[in-house]
């Protein structure tokens, strides 16, 4: 038996640490960019065997919706615009309903997780709201404001309200006891616990309602415009289905998605860079 001697790797071939860490941040481009290019390929060759019905393939797509890319902020008058301002139309009301579904969640889901009679007694109606679908709240707002616009709005609030008021109310409830302790100890006033104390502990929870709730106003402004008609993305796409335009709703959709995707982040990293900051 003979012995064998290991020597150490010498320094040419061992591993270039930050080599390494390119590569490692790279393949969060390349992969997502590979599966993105197989996606589209197998949807072009299935397109090209007639296998997608009235669904055109992506080069058609892009052929098809080439003005819209180029020009999103045409203004024809009416409601014979650009995509761009079909965004900002949609984006400015998921603005006003989104807010205010933000400052009513936090503050009842403040109150519900204090006070526990209040919990006891609000809990079974949020909990039975909270599972209707948005679009069966569009005909009760339309009834009661008596115009599109406002009860769109409201539809949006009313979708997004309910995730915020839930986790705000679990957050406040999750603050640890001994917290709760220390402030009695110190005698400290109420504005004082509350801003120092029981709004950075529940912080994360808030945060987390916050991004399901933008999620949530996204979808339902798209459902409510579709209905509600003007300008913004949901008319746009049932104005394109109703005209045949297919490659227009498939365009559209996808400037939904990165939208939707962008809005998520954004308060993703809100909650971030405030939580860490507290």
């Amino acid at each position: 038996m003979t012995n064998e001697v290991v020597r150490p790797l010498s320094v040419e071939s061992q591993p270039n640490p930050a080599l390494q860490e390119w590569w490692e941040r790279a393949t969060y481009v390349l992969l997502p960019l590979l599966a993105l290019g197989v996606f589209l390929g197998a949807w072009q060759l299935l397109s090209a065997a007639g296998k997608t019905g009235q669904i055109p393939g992506p080069v058609q797509v892009i052929t098809d919706t080439l003005p819209l890319i180029v020009d999103p902020f045409f203004d024809r008058g009416a409601n014979d615009k650009g995509l761009g301002w079909q965004l900002l139309s949609s984006l400015q009301r998921v603005a006003l309903g989104y807010t205010l579904a933000a400052v009513v969640g936090v503050s009842v889901g403040i109150l519900i997780g204090t006070v526990k009679p209040l919990r006891i007694a609000v809990d079974p109606i949020v909990q039975v709201l909270r599972t209707v679908p948005p679009l069966a709240w569009l005909p009760i707002a339309l009834a009661a404001l008596n115009q599109a616009e406002p009860g769109a709005i409201f539809v949006i609030f009313i979708t997004a309200v309910w995730p915020i008021i839930l986790n705000t109310a679990v957050g406040v409830m999750q603050t640890p006891q001994d917290y709760r302790n220390v402030a009695s100890v110190l005698k400290l006033s109420r504005a004082t616990y509350f801003f120092s104390i029981l709004l950075p502990s529940a912080a994360s929870y808030i945060f987390t309602g916050l991004r399901i709730a933008v999620g949530l106003a996204w979808l339902a402004i798209v459902a409510a415009e579709m209905l509600t008609g003007g300008v913004g993305i949901g008319f746009f796409i049932w104005d394109s289905y109703n005209s045949s335009r297919m490659s227009d709703i498939i365009l559209a959709v996808v400037y939904v998605g990165l939208v939707g995707f962008a809005l998520d982040r954004l308060v993703y990293y809100l909650g971030k860079v405030l939580v860490v900051s507290e």
